[in-house]
């Protein structure tokens, strides 16, 4: 195993993002729209933006 050292893959906030999107989803579907779903959408942005921010930083 590799050491991070201070660093955030970028990758994680790929994979934490669509597991909002996922879990988003399935509250949406069974629960409507509430104010937990709006939520989890939220996170599901800012995840997606932190990765796309650190992907293409200059």
């Amino acid at each position: 195993m590799g050491s991070i050292d201070g660093e955030i893959p970028a990758i994680y906030f790929l994979i934490i993002s669509a597991g909002f999107i996922i879990l988003s989803s399935i509250q949406y579907k069974n629960y409507g729209k509430s104010i937990e779903t709006i939520f989890l959408s939220i996170l599901a942005i800012l995840f997606l933006i932190s990765y796309f921010i650190l992907v293409f930083e200059v």
